[in-house]
């Protein structure tokens, strides 16, 4: 039997990981003195309340080696095989903590640096749990399937405020007010493992275009593998505005546009408002 362990990063929740047949180990969350497991004890709607509320930025711990050998303790305890699943080893320290803890298990621990994070590692992950489920490929097959395929993954998002990169560190308080003033909207992605700034838009409207203009630019959305949309904040209502100024992308193609909250690795940066799209590209 082969079974997938993916982390939390991946902005799926524990009650959802279950119900997928999949095990999902969490990363944990500082919010001043109070410590939860993101999407355990913290789902992504609390999340945001909180860092709304919140004057300090939230401090989110990588999974140790401990912790690692401890699920995969109890996964391999029937003969399984694991696939564990991590945010970008450029992120996190989390991917090479696995990678100890799975070389104590005699090669029945495989695991995949996803290269990504956010909707972006969700959808290998579930490309993962496709090729399971099929159950014509070995563990050591799928692993190879995953590290070919995941190189063809796109994250692209738009980022409604430039608050939280402020707060975080992540560019100036004068770029952050001029950028505020002038009603910037950057949009990123995850590029070879790292998060980068691949363009600017004044206002929502051309934000949303830039980030079509960019999809297109990718070589647009291949259909026959997972594909997600995903927000961040209280309210979908952006999500929705984007759909609508998208809709050449999707119409003729699809009646499927999976959507998803954006959990707290990604989220603690773009803060609420934002609007991401994760595919892999034709």
């Amino acid at each position: 039997m082969i079974k997938i362990l993916v982390d939390s990063a991946s902005d799926i929740e524990k009650a959802e990981a279950d119900a997928m047949g999949a095990t999902l180990i969490p990363m944990q969350i500082r919010f001043g003195k109070e410590e939860f497991l993101d999407g355990v004890n913290l789902g992504h709607l609390k999340f945001f309340e909180k860092l709304i509320e919140s004057d300090e930025l939230p401090q989110t711990s990588q999974i140790n080696e401990f912790r690692f050998k401890e699920s995969f303790s109890s996964l391999t305890a029937d003969g399984s095989e694991v696939i564990a699943i991590t945010i970008s080893s450029k992120l996190s320290g989390t991917y090479g903590c696995a990678v100890k803890a799975a070389a104590e298990f005699g090669g029945k621990v495989h695991v995949v640096d996803s290269n990504n994070a956010c909707v972006g590692e969700r959808i290998l992950f579930e490309y993962a749990l496709r090729l399971v489920n099929e159950g014509t490929l070995s563990a050591a097959e799928i692993v190879a399937e995953l590290n070919e395929k995941k190189n063809k993954i796109q994250l692209l998002a738009v980022l409604d405020t430039l608050k939280y990169l402020r707060k975080g560190g992540r560019i100036s308080s004068l770029t952050a007010a001029a950028g505020e003033m002038l009603s910037i909207k950057p949009v990123i992605s995850i590029t070879d493992g790292e998060v980068k700034v691949v363009g600017k838009a004044m206002g929502s409207k051309k934000g949303n275009n830039l980030l079509t203009q960019l999809v297109d630019k990718c070589g647009g959305i291949n259909f026959s593998m997972p594909y997600a949309l995903a927000y961040s904040g209280l309210s979908d209502a952006y999500l929705k505005k984007y759909l609508a100024d998208s809709e050449k992308l999707w119409k003729g193609k699809t009646d499927d546009l999976p959507s998803y909250m954006i959990g707290s690795t990604i989220g603690t940066h773009a803060g609420p408002g934002a609007i991401a799209v994760a595919f892999f590209a034709n």
